[in-house]
């Protein structure tokens, strides 16, 4: 069989999976800020950039003119060295002057009234252009006109990067402190699973004594679940060795008996005598034989693990099979065995086992001097009934004749398991067995009562 995988093992990639979900957005969340703080950083420069130029633009000569001071485009220029641009045009979109011709947008009214930024690439350079829309100051003119200022990208995303690292610093560390609380988690949670497992392994394999041990809720069940399946071994070994007993005892009996029988008749010359042994040993020898096939039958009836495979049947057939069967031997002693069976068929769930309950109580009422046998059946609820004009059974021993190897009273046919064996078959069948008094007399009825839901 293939190993599954540790418990421990799952649980930890279970919980690993949401622990690493929220490390990437944390890392998502921390480069979108990153990213937002330099270009709120480096965009303020472009506007103070940007106003300080729009301040120096005066018309002389009846066109625009500037005088750049150069502190305007030295507060762009950071450590990273970039490249700045800037450009001047009028309204009507015509540069004027500058030391590069920037683009404008189609739509430059989106500028009034403040700065208007964008990402453009300009001769294969990435730029952040920041386009501010002023008006001359005076009475004389209002002429509106356009400055533009950019600069690349170098500044920015190195600030952008020591923002990262800063935040990854910390993520990093919050997530190795994560782990480790997870694991020492993991471990404390699985600790009395640990000492289950170690409880079970350690104990000794022939004892059956419910485990003592302070678990959790969820374990406590399944220490509970354990003690009840020790229980039910507890009580199938109890069962296991008193039947083994019992069978032993009562083989020993029979079998002393055919090698004594047989040891004497080997002391003998005459062969009446051997005849005598021999039909005696051939008589014991059935016996015992039935009485190991009884034995092997209440085994069986005894295993928890046995569930029969139950059919319909009716029991008019299986009547009427019982007759038949055991017809010859009720004959030849002398037994008069019938049927007394209804027109309409009456179905229950049953399986094989049912004919040799019949089996056993018919060869109970044989050899317990029964003269005549009837078998029928009824309804409402169905049932099986079994009476003979034997000797009967008293009522204070019908329920210890149900017993294994009780017997109703001493003899040597009689091995105290036919009606032990029916009883057990009955249930097994959800049925129930009673003893009462036949209506012949004194004489013995057995019941078989079905549930009613088996029809």
């Amino acid at each position: 069989m293939k190993a599954a995988h540790s418990l421990y093992g799952r649980l930890l990639g279970w919980l690993t999976l949401p622990l690493l979900t929220l490390g990437a957005l944390l890392l998502l969340q921390a480069w979108l800020e990153a990213r937002t703080t330099a270009d709120h950083a480096y965009d303020r420069l472009l506007e103070a950039a940007s106003l300080a130029i729009a301040e120096q633009v005066q018309r002389q000569d009846d066109r625009l003119w500037l005088d750049l001071p150069p502190a305007a485009l030295e507060m762009l220029a950071g450590d990273a060295q970039e490249r700045v641009f800037y450009s001047l045009s009028d309204q009507q979109g015509r540069h004027i002057t500058g030391n590069a011709r920037l683009p404008l947008p189609s739509d430059r009214s989106a500028a009034d009234g403040g700065l208007l930024y964008r990402d453009i690439d300009w001769q294969g350079l990435r730029l952040r252009q920041g386009i501010r829309r002023s008006r001359l100051e005076g009475w004389q003119s209002g002429e509106s006109f356009d400055v533009s200022v950019a600069h690349t990208r170098e500044g920015r995303d190195a600030l952008r990067f020591e923002l990262l690292r800063g935040n990854l610093a910390g993520i990093l560390g919050m997530g190795m402190l994560a782990v480790v609380t997870l694991l020492m988690a993991l471990r404390a949670a699985l600790r009395p699973l640990t000492r289950l497992r170690h409880a079970i392994r350690t104990r000794d394999p022939r004892t059956l004594a419910p485990l003592d041990l302070d678990l959790p809720r969820e374990l406590a069940e399944l220490r509970e679940t354990l003690n009840g399946l020790l229980s039910r071994m507890r009580r199938v070994r109890a069962n296991q060795e008193r039947f083994i007993g019992d069978a032993s005892h009562q083989l020993r009996t029979p079998l002393a008996g055919i090698s004594a029988r047989a040891e004497l008749a080997l002391r003998q010359t005459q062969p009446e005598r051997w005849r005598a042994a021999l039909e005696t040993i051939h008589s014991t020898s059935e016996n015992t034989a039935r009485l190991a096939m009884q034995l092997l039958s209440l085994t069986r009836l005894a295993n928890p693990e046995y569930r029969p495979e139950l059919i319909p049947v009716d029991l008019n057939d299986c009547a009427r099979q019982a007759v038949r069967d055991h017809w010859m031997t009720c004959h030849q002693a002398g037994v008069d065995l019938g049927a007394d069976c209804l027109a309409s068929p009456v179905h229950v769930a049953a399986d094989w086992q049912l004919q040799e309950s019949l089996a056993n109580l018919i060869d109970n009422s044989r050899r317990y001097g029964a003269s005549r046998i009837t078998l029928g059946v009824m309804t409402h609820p169905p049932r099986l009934v079994i009476e003979d004009d034997g000797p009967g059974i008293p009522a204070d021993q019908h329920l210890l004749v149900l017993r294994p190897f009780h017997r109703g009273r001493d003899d040597h046919e009689g091995s105290g398991l036919g009606l032990a064996i029916a009883d057990g078959i009955a249930r097994n069948h959800g049925a129930r067995l009673s003893l009462g008094d036949s209506a012949m007399g004194s004489s013995l009825r057995v019941e078989i009562r079905f549930p009613e839901a088996s029809q």
